[in-house]
């Protein structure tokens, strides 16, 4: 009776699933409920309030004196620990995964950015159910004892830290792209073929086809040996800490395997849509990870169009490039502004070289050590050609969802009908967001918020200036306890090509201090720049380093800019600031760089500064600036004042702030990024504060 009722059950079942609406209609249906439960506030086991966590360590990293892990205690917790003594280091960088840990410590939400448009750490971190940082003052081990994944994980991670190309083998086996060196990992994102070393369905499919041809030859009959499969990849899963990418290949995978098992003859098109429904009704905030939209957008598209990809070995690497290159463009330029229009070309060298030859290799050096000569052999040659393969960036603005939407229905329309009108629009569409910067006539000023320093874009048309750099103040610390620096340009670079800007046509240093400096090479070697202008007097070694062929003295842009000069040569640097005065659309901007009192009293003897819309206060909101008689005589409406977090010099001074009592303060630390925008009908302002 049951085989029966079993017979009847799976009948009726095969018959629903052949309605291929069905699977659309959930998709669409399970995405809209996505959007609804990420913007959904998410109840913390926590309060802000707690002290105590007892918890299981589930990931860790060290850099200098830094211990950044996550705890699995009623919820996840991401915790930073700064350590005191080498020692300390060293005792830490020994414990392994899966044991106990009590810490005290004070929780804090985290920060979403400030500068638009770049990496929002927020969002990440709620990606992975994080609600929470915990900001450790003390760390105990309350039992050493780890469960036997945990002891699995630790005996792959001790096992990899033995090999020359541990970098890759970690990033083809766990998934942790985390050793290969950050420049590598630049060269691969800007050839458009850094996609291919995150775990994916490729290399499921070549891992499980590997075992399933071992049982084979072992005579183990083919029920049982996907069984075995699939057991295996469910344990790889948690080896990979269950990414997103690695979740949907092993879930289509399974659905595969049932479809075949009993003969429902659905569609594959509509398992992988299934797949996805399943993942996203497991964890939403799978919709915004990057990993997961190219797993299942690309996916999609080789199964829809396999029809398409014929021909010889090239051919067909070939047509898969151009058909995942079109289908992946909108997910490239949502996350990074850009994209090499030759990407294509260099997949057809490096997909197979990494396919074929380097994934097999580092899969089969984890069980044959010698083999890691080999593989090392391989991974120098392919770091040693990337440099002279094709290039060509094309930098697009942020584009919207309307965009995106309109972009997939002519494309979808091209390879259904392969009517050239289609491509024509698709082509059209992406003119129109590359160009429309240009024709925009609004002024916009930019206050970056880079911490303790400065660093100001200005924007009209095709014309970028950016008026210093930003740059931490270094300390000395012990060698232990250095970490690698963060260059606060990447994200100015990224919001650069966010709002359509590819190049810079001026660069003003107004002076050569750090935090105002600093970073100014590594911004040339990673931005296109016209022009720099320095201040006058003695040069220190950050404006000596700037080459010698982009230096001039003058401002020659569009802009309608002048630099106010009191022909004066002061004995240091912040007296020595370029002041720079902007007028946009009658609207006056002052620029005050770190100019001392000293050097505003000489201005207002040379020049007839009044009615200031906008005054970016000199050095930080510092008191030996922005004294009361120069506030008086500029009445600025506005008053910027560029100035690090709980900084060490206690900016802004109260002193200043009382001088602007008449004017309307942003701060950076407060407000964010702080963005005029000027045209003929006003000034409009908007803030970015975490």
């Amino acid at each position: 009776m049951l085989v029966v009722l079993e017979k009847l059950f799976l009948l009726r079942l095969k018959t629903i699933l052949q309605y291929n609406y069905l699977y659309l209609i959930l998709l669409i249906s399970v995405i809209i409920l996505s959007f609804i439960r990420i913007n959904l506030n998410q109840k913390s086991c926590f309060t802000i309030k707690e002290k105590e966590f007892v918890g299981i360590l589930t990931n860790k990293k060290i850099e200098g004196d830094l211990f950044s892990f996550e705890l699995q205690s009623k919820e996840k917790l991401k915790c930073t620990y700064y350590m005191k003594t080498i020692e300390e280091k060293e005792f830490l960088n020994s414990l392994e995964l899966g044991i106990t840990l009590s810490l005290n410590g004070n929780l804090s939400i985290p920060l979403n950015n400030t500068i638009p448009n770049t990496f929002n750490y927020k969002k990440y971190l709620k990606q992975n159910k994080i609600n929470y940082i915990l900001n450790v003052e003390k760390l105990e081990v309350l039992n050493n004892k780890t469960s036997i994944l945990y002891s699995i994980k630790n005996r792959i991670q001790k096992h990899i830290s033995n090999y020359k190309s541990k970098d890759y083998i970690n990033a083809f086996i766990t998934g942790d792209k985390s050793l290969i060196d950050e420049d590598i990992k630049k060269d691969y994102q800007q050839l458009g073929v850094s996609h291919i070393f995150a775990i994916s369905g490729m290399h499921i499919s070549l891992l499980s086809s590997i075992i399933l041809f071992v049982l084979k030859k072992l005579k183990v009959s083919e029920n049982h040996s996907y069984v075995i499969v699939i057991i295996f990849l469910c344990f790889y899963m948690s080896i990979t800490n269950y990414q997103a990418s690695v979740l949907r290949s092993v879930g289509l995978f399974i659905l595969l395997y049932f479809n075949k098992k009993y003969d429902f003859n659905i569609e594959v098109i509509n398992i992988l849509f299934l797949d996805i429904v399943v993942i996203l009704l497991i964890n939403p905030n799978f919709l915004s990870n990057i990993g997961f939209l190219y797993s299942s957008v690309v996916s999609f598209s080789l199964i829809k169009y396999s029809r398409l990809i014929k021909g010889n070995y090239l051919m067909k690497t070939l047509k898969v490039s151009l058909i995942a290159f079109a289908f992946s463009l909108p997910i490239t330029l949502i996350n990074n502004y850009e994209f090499n229009l030759l990407s294509v070309l260099n997949n057809l060298l490096i997909v197979p070289l990494v396919s074929l030859i380097l994934y097999p290799l580092s899969v089969l050096s984890f069980f044959i050590k010698p083999i890691d000569d080999i593989l090392l052999f391989i991974i120098n040659m392919l770091e040693s050609i990337t440099p002279y393969l094709l290039t060509l960036k094309i930098v697009v603005p942020k584009v919207s969802i309307v965009v995106v939407i309109i972009y997939y229905i002519f494309l979808y329309l091209f390879f259904e009908s392969y009517k050239k009108i289609f491509l024509t629009l698709i082509l059209a569409l992406l003119i129109i967001v590359k160009i429309q910067p240009v024709l925009d006539q609004n002024y916009y000023v930019y206050f970056l918020d880079v911490g303790q320093g400065d660093s100001i874009v200005i924007k009209k048309g095709s014309e970028c200036l950016l008026i210093d750099t930003g740059g931490k103040v270094g300390f000395q610390k012990e060698e232990w306890k250095k970490r690698k620096e963060y260059y606060y340009t990447d994200n100015t670079i990224m919001f650069l090509y966010s709002i359509g800007v590819s190049k810079i046509d001026t660069v003003i240093i107004t002076h050569g201090d750090a935090d105002h400096a600093k970073e100014i090479n590594h911004l040339l070697e990673n931005i296109k720049v016209q022009n720099v202008i320095i201040n006058k007097g003695e040069l220190n070694y950050l404006e000596k380093s700037i080459p010698k062929n982009l230096l001039t003295k003058t401002y020659k842009g569009k802009l309608n800019l002048t630099i106010l000069d009191t022909d004066v040569i002061y004995n240091n640097e912040n007296d020595n600031s370029i002041v720079c005065l902007l007028s946009a659309y009658n609207y006056k901007f002052l620029f005050m760089g770190d100019a001392s009192v000293k050097t505003e009293t000489d201005l207002l003897k040379k020049y007839n500064i009044s009615n200031v819309d906008v005054l970016k206060i000199g050095h930080h909101g510092s008191d030996t600036s922005s004294g009361k008689t120069f506030i008086d005589a500029t009445a600025p409406k506005y008053a910027v004042i560029s100035v690090g977090k709980n900084n060490r010099y206690g900016h802004p001074k109260k002193s200043v702030v009382d001088n602007l009592n008449k004017s309307k303060i942003y701060r950076t630390d407060i407000d964010g990024t702080i963005n005029f925008k000027i045209n003929n009908n006003g000034l409009l302002i908007k803030t970015y504060a975490n």
